[in-house]
């Protein structure tokens, strides 16, 4: 799991300054107007001068690399071909990778870092979304909105709360399991609940927990002790499967269950078995297999509620990640240090 507060060390640059870094973007070529509203590919053009009018979304073309050999500044998103060691050979002057999307770890190799290209993204600009998303599930949840919805749609009744869970968010404990860039997006927007924060990360110090206000616990005292228990930690092997049967069963009754993260850190049949128990509730946005088949009965329960991985940017969000881009080009043009850089060091822990 990983700290991340969003904001990193700064990091120096030697790029040049603002109108002559030469640059080109590297994406899907569908992607450059879902990122990049018409202002801020405005500003872009104001700082960069670009190689190539439209975006790369394949090396291998005939003329691709020689067009680019004088780029000092690549600017990627979602779709970005592979950027390996054969492809910064044609780039000696590559100096620098802003993407304008969330990972990294998809598209570059090791030899970027080997090569001291240094490296930022916008993956603080799209926890925004999904922080704003997994309060409003712990505010619906703890409402249990699903199960008043199922009720009133079965018995077109009045709201009744004959065996429901505990309902309400006040004085509750919330459990946040890493405390990742949405995990401390998620901590600040949780200081308007009246709500103790309870937070397990092996990499979260006694005095980071301190200044975000939380409490640092143990994994089986954040399930045993937790009405919602939250998921915010990267899919990696560590991580895998953290919330097991032994998690699940430490969780009291009602307790609520938020995924939107990877459905793999979830033990998917345990999970599933709690919720047909009606014992827990959950909203996931992700799921392992994800999407779930027609047939799962997690569709059918009234103490689930299911989206298709919706939780980060989408609609007018995105263009949020194209902003935080540019943000990062134009400190670059004025000798400024990246803002959000994704350094070497962290990647074996971070999404």
């Amino acid at each position: 799991m990983t700290t991340t507060t969003g904001r990193k060390p700064a990091v120096t640059t030697n790029l040049q300054h603002a109108g002559i870094i030469k640059a080109a973007f590297v994406m899907g070529l569908s992607n450059l107007p879902t990122l990049f509203s018409t202002e801020d590919l405005a500003r872009l053009r104001g700082i960069v001068t670009l190689l190539d009018p439209e975006p790369v979304s394949d090396f291998t073309v005939p003329g691709t690399l020689e067009r680019l050999g004088d780029v000092e500044l690549l600017i990627t998103g979602w779709g970005a071909p592979p950027i390996d060691a054969f492809v910064l050979d044609h780039l000696p002057r590559l100096r620098c990778i802003i993407h304008a999307a969330g990972t990294v770890k998809t598209f570059l190799s090791p030899e970027v870092y080997a090569r001291g290209i240094q490296v930022s993204s916008s993956a603080a600009a799209n926890a925004v979304p999904v922080a704003e998303f997994t309060f409003a599930a712990i505010v619906m949840g703890l409402k249990r909105a699903r199960r008043f919805s199922e009720q009133l749609r079965i018995t077109g009744a009045s709201r009744n709360t004959a065996g429901f869970p505990a309902i309400g968010t006040n004085g509750v404990t919330i459990g946040l399991v890493g405390a990742s860039r949405v995990g401390r997006q998620v901590i600040g927007l949780l200081k308007n609940l009246d709500a103790r924060v309870l937070v397990y990360d092996p990499y979260l110090t006694a005095v980071e927990a301190a200044e975000l206000g939380v409490e640092a616990v143990g994994l089986d005292q954040l399930c045993a002790l937790s009405d919602v228990v939250s998921i915010h930690a990267p899919d990696i092997a560590e991580t895998r499967g953290i919330i097991g049967a032994q998690q699940l069963a430490l969780m009291k009754d009602g307790t609520l269950v938020i995924n939107t993260a990877r459905g793999a850190l979830i033990d998917a049949a345990a999970l599933t078995s709690e919720l047909v128990s009606g014992r827990l509730d959950a909203y996931l946005d992700v799921t392992d297999p994800e999407p779930l088949p027609a047939g799962s009965v997690l569709h059918t329960l009234p103490n689930v509620v299911l989206t298709p991985h919706i939780a980060g940017a989408m609609g007018n969000e995105i263009h949020r990640l194209g902003s935080h881009a540019v943000m990062e080009v134009r400190r670059l043009s004025e000798g400024l240090p990246l803002a959000y850089p994704v350094l070497a060091a962290d990647l074996a822990r971070i999404a």
